[in-house]
């Protein structure tokens, strides 16, 4: 457990310093994010009840999808550098290499999620600190899921990476679209919203939605909370087996 622990810390570490190095680039990624908090959920400002409620918890799953799912993106650079395949033959735990990189995502995740937080708050959003906890967590629970596949797709895409952004950029639009981030799913077709009912990012945001307007007994946080943890074990168990089958 020790030689575990060290190998996760060492990982961590390989992995955040270039963002701790150009903090920049982490204000840059919240580009999108930002620019919909402050004009689309303007335009949303009384169309859907209590507006601020409704979205920022939105915002929150689509940065959870836009930053974790591209996380492999820095595996598949270090992929085609060959500079992966050096760091496999090394003795560092091969888990602990891929709980290493998920716990860089999810720490991004988090201080970009408070962030949107603290600037919705002059805009009308009310925060529920005991709900906004629980909600946070369950969006790094979501994250860590999520950027474990990101890893395994990256791998999957060696040498060209081709595969990679075929398959992010056709999953990304699709998920955000029929999960409610930016629309309530309640006006469309009844086939839209099966689709949208199938779709476990739906569950996400109810639950959030939820957790950050402080109903802590909606059962769409039971449904949200089995979904994200769906995806996280599904995630570290193929990315585990992805990493020690090796490249």
């Amino acid at each position: 457990m020790t030689t575990f622990l060290r190998d996760t810390a060492i990982v961590f570490s390989r992995e955040i310093t270039p963002s701790l190095r150009e903090p920049a680039g982490l204000v840059l990624e919240m580009g999108q994010p930002l620019v919909f908090l402050f004009l689309y959920g303007a335009l949303l400002d009384g169309a859907v009840g209590s507006s601020w409620q409704w979205f920022v918890p939105g915002i929150l799953v689509m940065m959870c999808l836009t930053g974790p799912m591209g996380a492999g993106y820095t595996m598949l650079v270090e992929l085609i550098g060959g500079s992966l395949e050096r760091l496999l033959v090394t003795p560092l735990n091969r888990t602990a290499m891929l709980v290493g990189r998920t716990m860089k995502v999810t720490v991004v995740l988090f201080c970009q999620a408070v962030l949107i937080v603290v600037l919705a708050l002059p805009l009308g959003f009310r925060l529920y600190p005991v709900g906004a906890l629980a909600g946070i967590a369950m969006l790094l629970l979501f994250a860590t899921g999520l950027g474990a596949l990101s890893f395994v797709l990256a791998i999957r895409s060696a040498p060209d990476g081709t595969l990679f952004w075929l398959v992010t950029q056709a999953l990304m639009f699709p998920l955000l679209l029929l999960s409610g981030v930016f629309l309530p799913m309640d006006g469309g077709p009844d086939w839209l919203r099966v689709v949208g009912d199938v779709n476990p990012v739906t569950h996400v945001v109810d639950a959030q939605r939820a957790l950050f307007s402080g109903d802590l007994t909606h059962p769409s946080i039971l449904y949200g909370t089995a979904a994200a943890a769906l995806i996280a074990a599904v995630g570290l168990v193929a990315g585990n087996r992805a990493l020690r089958k090796g490249v």
